[in-house]
């Protein structure tokens, strides 16, 4: 009797010790298998927001370009009627007077535009039927508290000095306000760059400038003046090496208004001084001549900045 019951005991302690040892690997299995479904939420999760951020970079709205324009031109530019995406999208390129300006004017067609990871930074390829010559693009490199833009020049054009990067309307400024709403200019604006192009660079609120430009004014007109036609006129902007600004000046190619100047594009902003003269009939440019600066004699002195 007594054998018998040491085997029965041994067997029992066997059983326990089995029952131990399942429910343990049991616990253990759990434990594993609730590891990893945490993970794998987690994994579902990052997952999640790295689709959310790539989809709001591919379909990033066209709307978003137009806000940084605004901003980056204190409400000058305008892109308005946005569609498409940042990438690739179009608008109606519009001038106003700034923030709470009432004055904007709008050109004929949509621009176009498409952008690109370009190195650094982007390469922006802009169309517009009405006003440039071709297809412009735009190398955009943003640093650490700094943009740089660069112009890239436009195929030679065989009946210009430079390259010819775009036409514009001459009535087009009238968005900007006082005093290009006034005078209600007529004629065409014509921008040119040399080959080596244009290259704007800010750095902490400070122009530097590369290369050159040429801003051409054919053929203007007012309506402050009785004359048909005043003058045509060039507006030169060169890089200055010695302060990193850009020199500005201003010449008469022909015309009755005769007007002259010159400046300075750096650290302090605009500085501008000239002035406007009437060659031939003073009357018929006198209100013309109030308007530009400030009269003395027969000249009207220009100053900005």
């Amino acid at each position: 009797m007594a054998r018998w019951t040491e085997r029965l005991s041994r067997f029992h302690r066997r059983g326990a010790g089995a029952g131990a040892t399942a429910f343990g690997e049991s616990r253990f299995e759990d434990q594993r298998w609730r590891r990893a479904e945490g993970a794998a939420r987690r994994f579902a999760l990052w997952g999640g927001l790295l689709g959310v951020v790539v989809a709001l970079i591919v379909w990033a709205p066209a709307a978003w370009l137009a806000g940084w324009v605004a901003d980056a031109t204190g409400g000058r530019v305008l892109l308005a009627e946005a569609r498409g995406t940042i990438w690739n999208g179009s608008a109606v390129a519009v001038l106003a007077g700034g923030s709470g300006s009432r004055e904007a004017r709008a050109l004929p067609g949509r621009l176009r535009w498409t952008l690109r990871p370009a190195g650094a930074g982007f390469s922006l390829m802009l169309e517009h039927a009405c006003c440039l010559n071709g297809r412009t693009e735009l190398r955009l490199s943003p640093g650490f508290g700094s943009m740089t833009t660069r112009l890239v020049a436009a195929p030679v054009q065989p009946d210009s000095g430079g390259q010819w990067i775009g036409q514009w309307p001459a009535q087009w400024l009238a968005g900007l306000g006082t005093p290009f709403n006034t005078l209600q200019l007529g004629g065409a604006l014509r921008l040119t760059t040399p080959p080596s192009g244009l290259t704007l660079r800010q750095v902490q609120g400070r122009w530097l400038v590369e290369g050159g430009a040429s801003l051409e004014l054919i053929d203007v007109s007012s309506r402050l003046s009785s004359l048909e036609r005043l003058g045509s006129y060039r507006l030169d902007l060169a890089g200055d090496p010695a302060s990193g600004g850009a020199r500005l000046d201003l010449a008469t190619l022909d015309g009755a208004l005769q007007l002259s100047g010159n400046g300075q594009l750096g650290a302090n902003g605009l500085r501008f001084r000239g002035e406007a003269r009437a060659d031939g009939d003073p009357a018929a440019l006198s209100n013309l001549l109030n308007i530009i600066g400030r009269r003395d004699g027969a000249r009207s002195v220009i100053s900005i900045g």
